[in-house]
């Protein structure tokens, strides 16, 4: 089946079991341990991903795997909870494939968030870093093969992947809430290992601020098809070399745990004027 007709059907059943509620112009894919936002909504319909007809449910811890459209405040937001990886073994049409169902839904902005490792000394645990740009290298990127042109342009510009306007909502809102958000540039890795010390020194001296194994072909693939994006970082661990004794993932949660209200107010207080 070609992609057009799975994302045809994928839209349809989740129309479908949305009945009378609105799709939501706004969406975020919630990273590692950042799926408590979803505690957050009320009036919620569930999804969990394996009914979803050509959807693919996460294996990874903190990844729970559901659809679920409900209301952050006042603002109907459909929240992603959970993201599979290429390094699960998933083809990149697979990994960047709630992307483009999503706007295929009728989703006008994309808000992508994940748990990073620190490369930038003035960031600590616990942090919230606006990416303002990204570094692709994994090595492999989605929109390799033929185009499909109902999607977007064969060679897409990304001179400003992340939205500048939504830059400057979230940046507005952190201000307001008295929040010291840091912004940086995200570098994307393929994983599933940790990198070396001598890896993210090469890292920092390309530019970046932080590390992580998602959400750039994700970002690719959402400015190819028209997606507004914006994208937040948080900060579990400091990367190698920078971080005292092994890195592990269980990690995540307990710094997500620690941020969750700064994160939950971020969130449903910039949404509101995302347009």
């Amino acid at each position: 089946m070609k992609l057009l007709e799975k994302l045809q059907a994928s839209t349809e059943f989740i129309k479908k079991r949305l009945g009378e509620a609105q799709v939501p112009n706004v969406a975020i894919t919630l990273g590692s341990g950042l799926g408590l936002f979803c505690d957050s909504l009320t009036e919620k319909i569930e999804i969990p991903y394996e009914e979803i007809p050509h959807f693919q449910a996460p294996t990874v811890a903190g990844h729970s795997g559901k659809m679920v459209i409900g209301k952050s405040g006042e603002t109907l937001v459909l929240a992603l909870q959970g993201r599979i990886h290429a390094y699960e073994g998933h083809s990149l049409d697979d990994v960047v494939y709630a992307t483009r169902l999503v706007k295929h839904l009728g989703v006008t902005s994309l808000i992508l968030t994940n748990a990073s490792g620190g490369m930038n000394i003035k960031y600590k645990e616990g942090d919230l870093v606006l990416i303002t740009d990204h570094i692709n290298f994994t090595g492999h990127n989605p929109l390799i093969g033929k185009n499909i042109d109902e999607l977007g342009p064969r060679f897409p510009d990304m001179s400003t992947t992340w939205t500048p306007e939504l830059q400057e909502v979230i940046k507005s809102t952190a201000q307001k809430m008295g929040y010291n958000l840091k912004t940086g540039v995200y570098f994307g890795v393929m994983g599933p290992s940790y990198e070396t010390p001598s890896e993210i020194k090469m890292f920092k001296n390309l530019g970046a601020d932080m590390v992580g194994m998602s959400t750039v072909a994700e970002a690719i693939a959402g400015r190819h098809c028209g997606l507004k994006l914006a994208g937040i970082s948080c900060i579990t661990n400091m990367a190698a070399g920078l971080h005292e004794g092994e890195l592990d993932h269980n990690d995540i949660k307990e710094q997500a745990n620690k941020i969750k209200d700064t994160f939950v107010e971020l969130l449903t207080e910039s949404i509101k004027n995302f347009k």
